[in-house]
């Protein structure tokens, strides 16, 4: 699924009084970490996940293999933030048409 312009500004608004739900730590992108971002997408449909990363190129390998590996949509990725959405089987998100 991919995300319109509008969506992703619908999400973005949607999201931004979140808190992250996971946290990237010293070890990094483990089995255990992608195993709890997909439990909360499942659950949440949309959520926050902080990246700590020393340096920008880092992030965004981590950010794409988190996307990858969850099948989620990217939102938006701003700082340490990365914000990601899955319709869960049944939605409870209603997304704008366009």
């Amino acid at each position: 699924m991919t995300l319109t312009t509008k969506q992703k500004q619908y999400l973005k608004g949607l999201a931004h009084s979140l808190k992250p739900v996971v946290l990237l730590g010293q070890h990094g992108l483990t089995e255990g970490v992608l195993a709890e971002i997909d439990a909360a997408l499942a659950h949440h449909e949309l959520i926050k996940v902080k990246v700590s990363a020393p340096d920008r190129e880092t992030k965004q390998l981590i950010n794409a293999a988190i996307v990858r590996e969850t099948g989620a949509n990217q939102v938006q990725a701003m700082g340490n933030m990365l914000t990601l959405y899955r319709p869960a089987q049944e939605p409870k998100l209603v997304l704008p048409k366009k």
